[in-house]
């Protein structure tokens, strides 16, 4: 599958790859160096395999809460709420974006991989419950600007969207007219860097024009699904299907804040019997030597296993290898651990996730 913008990608050289049956960018330059343009100034995302779903009627609001163990009545429209679905053994299917655009009506953003399966379970769990769902994912597309100057460059093209706060929303329809896709046209505070940014949800008819206006900025270049995943680590945000595969809870995730108590959703039973005996939880590493650390490599402490990581990488912010994984509750954020790699060794220094 392509995006809209795939002819883009190929006349700025960028190197493409296979991404979950998406011809996708993995870089144009280099990693390390788009990766310190999006720190250091602002750069530009194709995420239009990301899947946009809207769910809107009576009960939308309700139904979305029940399937969130976030209750979504506590967020005023025009809020962008991350959350995660729960199975019944209140294991993450996956985490989200939930726009709010009004108590009747929400546009929420799966994962790239799991639209399908996301789908699927919205179908499954609809009930009794007064909602229409509608897979829109083919019709948007999706252009992430991140970066300390993404502000600055906003200023003229979406002047009302610089002034959002975080993690909200503003209807841009006016400005990408497409009969039906009104109330799914929107730009939102939110990324997936840890940086300040903004992402543009809007029709594939304008997804173009839109990218070379943005990149007509000097201070703006094109960066690849590399340096999106190197950022990803630094500030310890989970990838959905690697730091977490319907086997890991919200709290053992690192991310109990979704959880609101006082009211029912899918899971909820199961997670409560369980949360005060988490046995592992989400945590970083910091390389001390050589190491880089990876995905599966082995975290010990005195020659026993004490952990495992899930995501790692070579930090450009720190010049140093990173990781994160799940570790066992009791030990300390400072502690000295070993990473084991199956071909190398090395020390780290065990952290908070958000390592930059």
């Amino acid at each position: 599958m392509r995006t809209s913008l795939f002819e883009e990608h190929v006349k700025l050289n960028a190197k493409m790859v296979d991404f979950h049956g998406w011809e996708m960018p993995i870089q144009y330059s280099s990693i390390i160096e788009e990766h310190r343009q999006v720190r250091q100034k602002a750069g530009l995302f194709d995420v239009s395999h990301m899947g946009d779903i809207m769910i809107e009627g009576k009960d939308a609001q309700d139904f979305l809460s029940y399937l969130l163990p976030t209750d979504l009545s506590k967020s005023r429209i025009g809020k962008a709420i991350y959350s995660a679905y729960l199975n019944e053994n209140a294991a993450m299917i996956d985490d989200t974006i939930a726009n709010k655009i009004s108590e009747e009506k929400f546009l929420v953003v799966p994962n790239a991989a799991t639209t399908d399966k996301i789908y699927a379970w919205l179908v499954k769990n609809k009930k009794d419950f007064k909602v229409k769902i509608s897979n829109i994912s083919s019709k948007m597309s999706c252009l992430a600007l991140q970066g300390p100057l993404s502000h600055e460059v906003m200023k003229n093209l979406h002047p009302e969207a610089n002034n959002l706060d975080h993690f909200a929303l503003t209807n841009v329809s006016e400005m990408y007219p497409s009969p039906g896709l009104e109330d799914a046209t929107i730009v939102s505070s939110t990324g997936y860097t840890g940086e300040e940014g903004f992402e543009f949800i809007i029709p594939n008819e304008y997804a173009v024009a839109t990218w070379k206006k943005l990149l007509s900025n000097a201070n703006v270049k094109p960066i690849g699904l590399g340096a999106r995943d190197t950022l990803r680590m630094e500030k310890g945000l989970l990838l959905s299907g690697q730091d977490f595969n319907e086997d890991r809870d919200p709290i053992e995730a690192g991310v109990s804040w979704i959880l609101d108590w006082d009211h029912d959703f899918i899971g909820k039973k199961n997670l409560e019997i369980r949360k005060d005996n988490i046995k592992r939880r989400f945590r970083g590493v910091v390389a001390e030597d050589k190491v880089i650390p990876r995905n599966g490599s082995i975290v010990k402490l005195n020659g026993k296993e004490v952990g495992i990581l899930t995501s790692g990488t070579f930090s450009p912010s720190l010049s140093k290898g990173i990781g994160l994984g799940y570790f066992d509750s009791d030990l300390k954020v400072g502690m000295n651990v070993v990473v084991s790699t199956g071909k190398t060794e090395g020390k780290c220094l065990l952290s908070k996730p958000r390592m930059v």
